[in-house]
């Protein structure tokens, strides 16, 4: 049975996650504030005495950690720095109420991946947007410039393509870095598990080797009482032999006088 701690934990982040697939404004504050509510209640739920299992506070870890991070990301200024963001988040993997088919988690992250690549598209294909304007104004006052100024400019664009550059650079790094980290991971799951298949046999051979064993040791012990039992009738006999032989020579043959 779930504590009532947990149960509310629930409901708050059952709420969170309804907010978060919303629509929200700038000056929507409540899920900030919940989500600092819900780490407080994480926090209590590890201390509790009835703390769920480990699976289970995981996936909720995972799921707090996965709001936490998409307020940062929509703190940021650029489409592309909120798409890459969003890329990094990892939502939860089951649903929080049983009413639900897919995580709300999940649902949320499609939606705001969805809404980022939207708003790259309109940055990059806008006609009317006044940032357009800007560069055209910035590019005419540059054609009116001396020589050193508009080559000092280039420069600088130089220098902002390269930085940029730099940075698609690390993003496709940190990919195909989580991506063989990912591949790893699986690699070593499967070692691990026929290590396990392997130990298991051998388990089960030393387990039939020990029967075998124990078998044969009742048998040799039950050879040697035989043994024994019979060593034991041949030395009585030979003894009760040679006592009647000695009788009958002493018979036989009188002392001599």
């Amino acid at each position: 049975m779930a504590s009532r701690l947990e149960i509310n934990f629930i409901r708050l982040l059952s709420r969170c996650e309804s907010i978060a697939s919303d629509k929200r404004g700038e000056t929507e504050w409540r899920l900030e504030k919940y989500v600092a509510a819900l780490e407080e209640m994480l926090v209590a739920l590890r201390k509790a005495p009835s703390k769920p299992t480990p699976e289970i506070l995981t996936e909720y870890t995972r799921k707090v950690g996965f709001l936490k991070g998409l307020l940062e990301a929509e703190k940021l200024s650029s489409p592309a720095e909120k798409a890459l963001a969003n890329q990094f988040l990892a939502p939860g993997r089951t649903a929080t109420i049983e009413n639900e088919r897919m995580s709300a988690t999940k649902t949320v992250h499609m939606q705001t991946q969805a809404r980022c690549t939207g708003e790259m598209r309109a940055e990059l294909f806008s006609t009317n947007s006044p940032q357009k304007g800007t560069m055209e104004n910035e590019l005419r006052n540059r054609r009116g410039l001396p020589v050193d100024e508009r080559q000092s400019a280039a420069e600088l664009d130089a220098v902002l393509q390269h930085h940029h550059n730099l940075q698609e650079k690390l993003a496709d790094d940190m990919l195909n870095l989580a991506r063989n980290l990912k591949n790893n991971t699986l690699a070593a799951q499967n070692i691990i598990r026929q290590d396990n298949q392997t130990l298991n046999q051998s388990m089960r051979q030393a387990d039939l080797n020990f029967e075998k064993l124990k078998t044969e040791s009742e048998r040799l012990e039950q050879h040697t009482k035989k043994s024994v039992n019979w060593l034991l009738w041949l030395m009585l006999i030979l003894v009760s032999f040679t006592f009647i032989s000695m009788i009958l020579f002493i018979r036989i043959f009188p002392r001599l006088r």
